[in-house]
């Protein structure tokens, strides 16, 4: 079987990057956004981007930000990637892979097989997908709702040029059977190791890991 990439994003507290770490994750994400419980302000998250070990990617997720907040950021925080989770076009997908000199993760909402066809354009600029589920409309979140979409849109496709990543919804009890229906080798969580919203658990991110692997 080819190898499992977990993403534990969402991450607030020392103790919960290092439950990630312990249990295997691959990548480690950090929230920018103030509608967020997730949100973490610049010198919170540049603590806790100093306990994650080397050759586990640190990714910044932010939503439609400016170049000056992805400055002051980066500034602060030693970061791998930057995730875009918001209507970024493919022209600003671009430009941030050029301004900053980070891979860029771009997060695409799913609903129905329409919303595919942003997939096939973004693969060709960005350097990883992050296929998640599509928020519901009057959401003020564009990610981390808990919801899924239906795997069987992604099932027996020809995948994509780029690396790409499953979200949505995933917990424990789902997470390889959405595997094993979309062909995903990595795949990315937030509110489902969560005891409260933006308060990740220890033994449901073991849990987690370990089911996806």
């Amino acid at each position: 079987m080819p190898d499992v990439s977990v993403k534990i994003c969402g991450l607030t507290a020392p103790e919960h990057v290092r439950a990630a770490v312990d249990a295997g994750a691959r990548y480690v994400g950090f929230v920018f956004f103030p509608k967020s419980p997730r949100h973490l302000d610049i010198e919170a998250a540049a603590e806790l981007a100093q306990l994650v070990p080397a050759g586990i990617a640190k990714v910044a997720l932010t939503v439609n930000a400016p170049d000056e907040e992805l400055d002051r950021i980066l500034a602060s925080v030693p970061l791998d990637m930057l995730q875009l989770h918001g209507k970024e076009s493919p022209e600003r997908v671009a430009r941030v892979r050029d301004r900053f000199g980070l891979p860029v993760m771009k997060a695409i909402g799913v609903a129905e097989p329409e919303d595919l066809a942003a997939i096939d354009l973004y693969s060709e600029i960005a350097d990883q997908l992050l296929i998640d589920a599509k928020p519901p409309r009057n959401s003020e979140l564009p990610g981390g709702n808990g919801l899924s979409f239906d795997w069987r849109l992604l099932a027996g496709r020809k995948y994509w040029r780029r690396p790409w990543m499953l979200a949505g919804g995933l917990t424990p009890e789902n997470v390889a059977e959405a595997m094993r229906m979309t062909g995903a080798r990595q795949v990315d969580v937030s509110s489902g190791v969560e005891s409260a919203p933006g308060i990740k658990d220890a033994g449901l991110i073991r849990s987690f890991i370990d089911a996806a692997q």
